[in-house]
């Protein structure tokens, strides 16, 4: 089966990319368009960029760690990042990139955008890029968009923060494309754990209790969320429970607002960061594979399977697109 060739980078497209290497945010933003469009032209362009890249290491030396950040509606997710990002771009050090999916009108399609009014971080650092996109009415709290950007910014920034819309139960998808989840919560919400942890609670590898203002409040929210996961057995808990010491079960307890427990969060994201480029994770088969269902059913991702090894082995999305798609047309023949 024929794979996609790869072309030589036109002149403006190269020198939007060694402008975006060098975090030049008007040339990222206009890339990261490049990435979103689903039309056949984009998609050559995409292998082309990505084959680019990986023959020049050293000029995209992005770390591309991954986090997620999902929860319910009103949870503070935006707020808090904002906090975050000004705390780990305060030394100019570290490259951060945000994507913040706002969900869209299921009567018009559309989507206010409206995270970016709660980003403020105040940090003008060039490390720091901001995007917000629309769910699209996809379901899974992200959007084969973010997977699209995503794969150019691994390679650009040092870290990605995925912010999702507003969670319920069902929107899990966050869990295949980011290195490291964390599932945002507000006080005393144990009531809810278990109506929850069919669905999302069993996602997330850290938790945080944001809007804990006062430290009665921290104190409660953290005991009655320790005793749901302890029930639950969804993570492994330190025997001694001292919320004091919540972080040790990876449970943070933090206030947006007044920068309650915010840098201890910083700290350990920080920690999460591989020490070299992080190698790709590979979040390519999921997201083919719901592209292959979406079109094809169950006959399209038998056929998948069936050349699974194949696939695997090529390089990039559209590689294994093509061939995927090739393997489907020959079957059918």
């Amino acid at each position: 089966m024929k794979d996609i060739l790869t072309h030589p980078l036109e002149p403006d497209v190269l020198h939007q990319l060694t402008q975006a290497a060098a975090l030049k945010k008007l040339p990222l933003a206009k890339l990261i368009s490049l990435f979103e469009n689903r039309s056949s032209g984009a998609a050559q362009q995409r292998h082309n960029i990505i084959r680019h890249i990986l023959d020049h290491p050293a000029d995209f030396t992005g770390k591309g760690a991954v986090i997620g950040f999902t929860g319910t509606p009103g949870a503070g997710k935006s707020s808090l990042i904002a906090e975050l990002c000004k705390i780990l771009t305060a030394n100019n050090t570290l490259r951060v990139a945000v994507l913040a999916i706002d969900p869209s009108s299921q009567q018009s399609g559309g989507s206010i955008l409206g995270d970016r009014t709660r980003m403020r971080s105040g940090n003008k650092s060039k490390n720091l890029f901001f995007r917000s996109q629309a769910s699209n009415l996809e379901l899974g709290g992200v959007t084969h968009n973010t997977f699209q950007a995503t794969r150019l910014l691994r390679h650009l920034f040092d870290l990605i923060i995925i912010e999702t819309v507003g969670i319920g139960q069902s929107e899990i998808d966050i869990q295949y494309m980011s290195d490291h989840t964390f599932l945002l919560m507000q006080p005393l919400a144990g009531d809810q754990i278990q109506f929850m942890k069919a669905g999302i609670m069993e996602i997330p590898d850290s938790f945080v209790v944001n809007k804990c203002d006062e430290e009665r409040l921290a104190r409660t929210s953290y005991h009655m969320l320790r005793a749901s996961l302890k029930q639950s057995k969804l993570i492994v808990l330190n025997a001694k429970d001292d919320f004091k010491n919540a972080a040790k079960d990876n449970i943070f307890l933090t206030s947006a607002t007044k920068q309650k427990g915010t840098h201890e969060l910083a700290e350990f994201i920080e920690s999460l960061l591989p020490t070299n480029k992080a190698a790709s994770r590979d979040i390519d088969w999921f997201y083919l594979g719901k592209s292959i269902a979406d079109q094809y059913g169950k006959f399209g991702t038998s056929i998948m399977d069936q050349h699974k090894d194949e696939i695997a082995s090529r390089t990039t999305y559209e590689e294994k697109l093509v061939l995927t798609l090739a393997a489907i047309v020959q079957q059918v023949k």
